[in-house]
C-alpha cells in the first residue's frame, strides 16, 4: 500500500474477471502484490516483491470489478488475494467498504502471516473485518518446525489469527494445500483437524492438491525450485486427506 500526495494507492499484481474457486459463486478476484512468506510450492513467485505491480486507488478497483456484477448472482462479489493482502490492508478496507455500501459479498484470501495482536495492527484489522464477509485462510502445516521449513516464516500468529477470527464470530474457510512428502502425513493432516474443531466459525475446509502449474514462473525468475520431482498427489490421496480432515468429530463445525 502506498499514498502519493492523495489517496491511499495499492499495489496490484493482476485480476481474474471470474474466478470460480475464490469463495462463493462467480468472482472478480483482484491479486495483490507483495508476499514475505516464501513457500516452496508458491505458484505466484512473482507477487512476493514488494514493489512490483501497478498502482490503483480503492475507487478505480471498485469500479472496474463493479462492471461484472450481472455476472455474480446472489453469492459472488469481489475476493481480494495475494501475494498478502493483509500487507495493505488500508487500501482493502477502503475498497471492501465501497462494496458493502453497494451490498457486495467481500472475501479475503489470505495465509494470515503479517496478523499479530498489536494495538495499531488491531485496529485496522478491526475496521477491515467489520467489511469483509468471509476469510479464505490458507494452514499450511500445524507443526512449526515444518512450517519453516516450508515457508522461512513461524505459523504461530497464523493459528493465533484463525483463533481471534474464531472469537470474533467471523465467518473462516480453511484451506491445506496437499504436497506429497511434505503436508500429507496422517499426524499432521490429524493435527490440523483437531485444530479446525476447536475453531466456531469455520464453514468450509477444503484440500487444494499440490500442482506445479508455477514452475515456469521461478524459471522465468531464475529461482530454483526447491520440490523439483516431487509429484502431485492422487485422487486417492487427496480424497484420504479430505475423510482425515473432515473426520466425524470435526462435521459438527461444518455449517455449509
Amino acid at each position: 500500500m502506498e499514498k502519493e500526495n492523495g489517496p491511499i494507492m495499492g499495489r496490484i499484481h493482476s485480476i481474474e474477471s471470474f474466478g470460480s474457486v475464490d469463495g462463493p459463486g462467480v468472482r472478480f478476484v483482484i491479486f495483490l502484490q507483495g508476499c514475505r512468506m516464501r513457500c516452496k510450492y508458491c505458484h505466484n513467485p512473482e507477487t512476493w516483491s514488494m514493489t512490483g505491480g501497478e498502482l490503483h486507488t480503492a475507487e478505480e478497483m471498485f469500479q472496474k470489478a463493479y462492471r461484472y456484477r450481472n455476472y455474480w448472482g446472489k453469492e459472488g462479489g469481489i475476493t481480494v488475494s495475494g501475494g498478502e493482502p493483509l500487507l495493505q490492508m488500508d487500501f482493502l478496507t477502503e475498497l471492501f467498504a465501497l462494496a458493502k455500501n453497494k451490498g457486495i459479498s467481500t472475501v479475503v484470501d489470505t495465509a494470515g502471516n503479517p496478523f499479530i495482536r498489536e494495538e495499531r495492527f488491531l485496529e485496522k484489522f478491526n475496521k477491515l473485518m467489520a467489511v469483509t464477509d468471509l476469510f479464505m485462510l490458507d494452514i499450511k502445516i500445524l507443526d512449526e518446525e515444518k512450517h519453516r521449513n516450508l515457508t522461512g516464516q513461524t505459523n504461530e500468529n497464523i493459528l493465533d489469527m484463525a483463533r481471534y477470527l474464531s472469537d470474533q464470530g467471523k465467518d473462516l474457510w480453511l484451506r491445506h494445500v496437499l504436497v506429497p512428502g511434505y503436508t500429507d502425513g496422517e499426524e499432521d493432516l490429524k493435527k490440523l483437524s483437531q485444530f479446525a474443531a476447536s475453531l466456531k466459525t469455520v464453514k468450509r475446509f477444503e484440500v487444494l492438491p499440490y500442482h506445479t502449474l508455477g514452475l515456469f514462473k521461478w524459471n522465468n525468475l531464475s529461482l530454483e525450485y526447491p520440490l523439483a520431482g516431487v509429484p502431485t498427489p492422487t485422487g486417492e490421496e487427496v480424497a484420504r486427506a479430505n475423510e482425515i480432515l473432515n473426520t466425524q468429530a470435526y462435521q459438527g463445525y461444518l455449517k455449509a
